[in-house]
């Protein structure tokens, strides 16, 4: 039955969708949606060219809803959004964990809050308030602020200040955690296996600590936990979103779905099968259109929502409340924008972070900090969760060649190197010769092959520096082993000045 003869149910359903759009201006199809009720929508890297250009988007959305949410995944870090193009203007999590300064984190927070709200941004999806316990999550890793529950607590609370004294809205995610898994949900479901007491413990404080912090938000993860619900990943759950979120931890917020398209929930029940069953277990709001971005999904997920409360899959009281919960937190959203401090530090924070985060061990009797002349950089590239956008840059190569012009560089992968033999010989080692060696990793111990480049590149040469920019792992690798905890735009630059001595 067409939806169009549902006007009501129409209007309820279009105001729990968060659709993302592709294009720099608004679309007349969001615009009639909007006016017919949509409640919020996404942006992503592909909406962004300038801070001008957004900042017109936003408001040529919201001449349609003056309360109309806008949210965006700019974590900052190695997940931004503003800074898809050039790399971000901040360090990540992980890097302002290893620093351990919650008023640093609180600064940096609100820097990121002010450059949301100058365009148009309300809502936020961060920060990440996951754990990260396992070293080999293939999908969280410097998105968390560390593995330590207290440190990711405290550090939560105090993004969740800083970003919503700047009048941008906060989003705790992925609830009840995702930082113990070792699949990514992007593509298929992890399992959090831990016992109901470990989960207390461990993964839930800092969800706590952002609901302390006042973050209305919080984000489902697409993860099955069997100590809560042995049957249905948590975004679909009501034992997860009702007994855990609402009444163990308090929660009176909005419930948004991580994006409803990701293959841990899409695949065994389509889009709008798990939509469906998302509002219906407790979720306020669908996240959608990270890939599934034409007005036909909001369409058929609108039209599925109807159908279902037609049908009496979902009360429609649930609908109601849901759509209630929406309206209420774009009033409350849009006054938390009004009300907001405009005034601006002046200060780069970003990169003052990231200078802090760099860590550095020397091998006893070893030099070459800083370097004596341009050097050949190496940098080993994996490939990367779906969640970070891989149009954007990262390195030490660029930033070096900034402050040493005449620094060289090669980029290998994981298939490049499996189809030659002879390359880290050819384009590695033997551009190096005569020349000081920079070996740049990400992640190498979650990543066998470049974990084996790096050994084999280091037991050739044993005076190489080696940058690590995602998790460090417990070897430290070459004469100099540095650590960014981060593959910013400012992380490069701030390990850049080390290497040469800037700083």
């Amino acid at each position: 039955m067409a939806s169009s003869s549902h006007p009501e149910l129409t209007r309820l359903a279009n105001t729990v969708l968060q659709p993302g759009f592709v294009g720099t201006t608004a679309p007349d199809w969001v615009r009639r949606r909007i006016a017919d009720g949509l409640g919020s929508v996404v942006l992503f890297g592909r909406n962004i060219e300038t801070p001008e250009q957004v900042a017109a988007l936003t408001a040529e959305l919201r001449a349609e809803n003056p309360e109309l949410i806008v949210a965006i995944d700019e974590e900052a870090g190695d997940v931004t959004r503003l800074d898809v193009r050039t790399g971000a203007s901040w360090p990540g999590n992980l890097a302002l964990g290893a620093i351990d300064d919650t008023d640093l984190t609180e600064q940096v927070a609100r820097d990121i809050g002010r450059a949301l709200r100058a365009i148009g941004v309300s809502l936020d999806y961060a920060p990440s308030a996951d754990v990260n316990s396992n070293a080999t999550n293939p999908v969280i890793g410097v998105r968390s602020f560390g593995a330590e529950t207290d440190l990711v607590a405290r550090h939560t609370g105090a993004w969740v200040r800083g970003l919503q004294s700047a009048g941008v809205a906060a989003c705790a995610k992925h609830f009840p955690g995702h930082g113990d898994t070792n699949v990514d949900s992007h593509h298929d479901l992890p399992n959090f296996l831990a016992d109901a007491e470990t989960i207390a413990r461990v993964a839930l404080p800092p969800f706590t600590a952002a609901i302390e912090a006042g973050a209305r938000t919080v984000m489902t993860a697409h993860m099955l936990t069997p100590a809560y619900d042995p049957e249905l990943p948590a975004t679909l759950s009501p034992a997860i979103i009702n007994n855990i979120l609402r009444d163990q931890l308090g929660f009176t917020g909005l419930v948004v779905t991580d994006g409803i398209e990701m293959g841990a929930v899409s695949r065994k029940y389509g889009i709008t099968g798990a939509t469906v069953k998302a509002v219906a277990a407790g979720a306020d709001a669908v996240c959608v259109g990270g890939e599934s971005a034409e007005e036909s999904t909001t369409v058929d997920l609108a039209q599925a929502l109807v159908d279902a409360v037609l049908d009496g899959t979902l009360p429609q009281e649930r609908l109601a409340d849901a759509a209630d919960r929406v309206q209420k937190f774009a009033s409350w959203s849009a006054d938390l924008a009004r009300q907001a401090d405009t005034l601006t530090d002046g200060s780069d924070i970003g990169l003052v972070a990231a200078r802090r985060a760099v860590r550095v061990r020397r091998k006893d009797g070893a030099a070459g900090l800083p370097l004596a002349g341009a050097p050949h950089v190496v940098e080993l590239s994996p490939t990367m969760s779906l969640a970070i956008d891989g149009r954007t840059p990262w390195g030490v190569a660029d930033p070096l060649r900034a402050l040493r012009p005449d620094t060289t560089s090669v980029r290998i992968t994981e298939s490049e190197l499996a189809g030659a033999a002879d390359l880290l010989d050819r384009v590695a080692l033997g551009p190096a010769n005569g020349r000081e060696l920079v070996i740049v990793v990400r992640d190498a111990a979650r990543h066998g092959w470049m974990s084996q480049a790096l050994a084999g590149l280091v037991g050739r040469r044993p005076d190489a520096l080696v940058v690590e920019m995602g998790v460090p792992a417990d070897d430290h690798f070459g004469a100099a082993h540095l650590a960014t905890f981060g593959a910013t735009r400012v992380s490069g630059i701030a390990v850049a000045e080390v290497l040469t001595g800037a700083v």
